[in-house]
């Protein structure tokens, strides 16, 4: 079976690449899955979206906090280029939990545009990590 080989890094560092069975990306035409032979695309990639690489072959999937950036595929290769990315295993939860506290309040005070912004990568680094975020 034919696998995609995929790259996903940010301005700061390399955070993965390998082949893979499926990509699952959100972007601001809605969420794309992109597995092996998919035709062209580019893609603008959502402020506080959750990445899914599917490894296939037992390993467990890749799972990132995505905020911003572009998503390329071509000729079985998908390029992640991400403003901001961390992996789901790198999340300090409770550091995580705090910002998202801390974002939801001043949401809920002020209604700033940054601040909303802050409330997405909050939940974005918790769904993640795995925790469930309401």
């Amino acid at each position: 079976m034919a696998k995609l080989r995929v790259g996903v890094v940010s301005p700061e560092r390399e955070i993965w690449s390998g082949e893979a069975d499926m990509v699952i990306a959100k972007t601001v035409d809605g969420e794309i899955g992109i597995m092996p032979r998919h035709t062209p695309v580019l893609g603008v990639l959502v402020e506080g979206g959750v990445l899914t690489v599917k490894r296939g072959g037992g390993e467990p999937d890749l799972v990132a906090a995505v905020h911003g950036g572009f998503l390329s595929v071509a000729d079985n290769e998908v390029s992640i280029l991400a403003e901001v990315a961390e992996l789901g295993s790198e999340v300090d939860v409770a550091r995580a939990k705090n910002a998202l506290d801390r974002a939801q309040a001043s949401v809920e005070a002020e209604m700033a545009e940054s601040d909303a912004a802050a409330l997405k990568r909050a939940r974005a680094r918790l769904r993640a990590a795995g925790e469930e975020v309401g």
